[in-house]
């Protein structure tokens, strides 16, 4: 198959910010599962997405959780990674804001989820929250982690 009509096959994943979390914090049954997607994402030249605002919340987890050493090599690794950051315009914001409105998520959560539907792609997280936007949005479930 060539590498066009494999990447054209190929599904889109946007990261919530608990997949990518939980994958820098090697945590049983999600770390594995992303470093799947990361490969899939390399094999087909297709980049996994995030949120920049999602990013801003894996950025301070880190920080809050292990120190801003930490979060800076997050930062850096990130950098190494098939994951493409996807930036917020006003519009986005819109849509985002939208769905929090209409589905009581979480403010980050909004983007993650505005990001998936608008890309057609299944959203990777653990929070069984994303399933109050109902079948608009296709989630690709991780464990719950409890701290």
């Amino acid at each position: 198959m060539s590498p066009a009509l494999s990447r054209a096959s190929a599904r889109r994943y946007v990261l919530d910010a608990n997949a990518l979390i939980g994958f820098f914090e090697d945590r049983e049954g999600t770390a594995g599962k992303i470093e799947r997607l990361l490969g899939d994402a390399l094999r087909h030249d297709l980049p996994l997405l995030m949120s920049a605002v999602n990013w801003g919340e894996v950025f301070y987890t880190a920080w809050r959780r292990h120190g801003e050493t930490q979060a800076r090599q997050a930062e850096a690794r990130l950098q190494e990674l098939p994951i493409a950051v996807i930036s917020v315009d006003r519009e986005r914001a819109s849509r985002a804001g939208a769905l929090k409105q209409k589905h009581s998520l979480g403010y980050a959560d909004s983007f993650a989820a505005e990001l998936a539907i608008e890309r057609g792609a299944w959203l990777v997280t653990a929070d069984p929250e994303f399933s109050k936007v109902g079948k608009a949005l296709s989630v690709y479930s991780l464990p719950r982690y409890e701290k």
